[in-house]
């Protein structure tokens, strides 16, 4: 059942635009129906799902129960689904039919390669469906009738259902509570919320072993390559060695945490921790035999660590699933912001050293 026209004219169709859920995948769909494209099927078993229910509401589509009832694809505006990645998934996305899954999958299973964000998203709920235009309507205009499933779009007015001029729809009847459905309707809701538990986990695990094999191994790669190249050319000894003198002094020491937060040394400076190894086991030493006051210890533990964390900036906005512009431009703005707090660091230890 659609609206119509107060003239008496073609269907009110509306479009609606549907959102990823909570841990859900894709950016969304936009969705608008035509004469020829209004239906929404429900796959999900159990009657007509409350999601395929709510976009044909909002739209003024039809949606149809997909188990009972074949439908054209040419007449399919979506189609909703409850798999977590394995076949069904990608039965739709690759005949370019917008896919909507109310579980949390995400590209996978054979046709995982048709899964594609302009024509799925998932972990969709009643809420997540919303008018594109931020119209509010009511519940029950332009809802499609579970029971005229399969049927064309029948133009009717409020007058016809004897409601007000203008006025809402009376809702659909329920006819889950009736008594010979009860016992049906039990083994599907239990069946589905079995298959919502163990999809949740699987997509979890997926995600797990994706977020692995693209983010965390290539980082760790990265760091290694760094790291020996560090230890083979040796550039963070002869630094450090270089260093070495000028931690006899306050002025050396702020220095130091300069020398050390340099945008271009910093990542190279990290990973073998040179610099601290060296500075710091010759301020210890000179500490314990007294030949520097032991207030030296705080300011030089600042000089010696500006460098920390400077290799692991990249790794870190990665592991945070950063977008590539905010890696971009978070890298430099950590590796200069450590160019000016490393030395007022030292200074700032210097003063609270005093008294110890």
């Amino acid at each position: 059942m659609t609206t119509v026209d107060p003239d008496g004219g073609d269907p009110q169709y509306r479009p609606v635009f549907v959102r990823a859920g909570r841990g859900g995948w894709g950016q969304g769909l936009e969705l608008t129906p035509t004469p020829d494209k209004y239906k929404v099927i429900s796959v999900t078993g159990g009657g007509i799902h409350p999601v395929a229910r709510r976009i044909a509401e909002l739209s003024g589509g039809e949606a149809v129960d997909g188990f009972r009832t074949k439908v054209e694809d040419a007449e399919v505006l979506a189609a909703v689904i409850n798999c977590g990645g394995t076949a069904r998934i990608g039965v739709y996305p690759r005949k370019r039919i917008p896919t909507v899954d109310v579980f949390p999958g995400e590209p996978g299973g054979p046709l995982a390669q048709f899964i594609t964000e302009d024509i799925f998203v998932s972990a969709v709920s009643p809420e997540d469906v919303s008018l594109l235009e931020g119209q509010a309507v009511t519940a029950g205009v332009g809802a499609a009738a579970a029971g005229a499933v399969g049927t064309a779009p029948t133009a009717r007015t409020d007058a016809a259902e004897g409601g007000p001029a203008g006025g809402p729809l009376p809702p659909l009847p329920d006819e889950s509570g009736t008594e010979d459905r009860a016992p049906r309707g039990f083994f599907v809701k239990f069946g589905t919320g079995v298959g919502y538990i163990i999809n949740t986990f699987l997509a979890a695990a997926r995600q797990s072993i994706n977020l692995t094999l693209n983010t965390v191994l290539p980082f760790m790669a990265y760091v290694s390559l760094l790291l020996g190249f560090v230890i083979y050319t040796g550039i963070a000894q002869w630094i450090g060695g270089l260093l070495a003198p000028l931690s006899s002094n306050p002025i050396g020491l702020i220095g130091i945490g300069i020398v050390v937060a340099l945008p271009f040394l910093s990542p190279i400076l990290g990973p073998g921790a040179a610099v601290a190894q060296i500075v710091g086991v010759l301020m210890g030493t000179q500490i314990a035999t007294g030949a520097l006051p032991v207030q030296y210890a705080l300011p030089t533990l600042f000089a010696i660590d500006g460098q920390v964390g400077c290799d692991f900036v990249p790794v870190g906005l990665g592991l945070g699933e950063a977008k590539v512009e905010t890696v971009e431009v978070g890298v430099p703005a950590v590796l200069f912001s450590r160019l000016i707090t490393s030395p007022l660091a030292v200074i700032i230890a210097w003063l609270a050293s005093f008294g110890l």
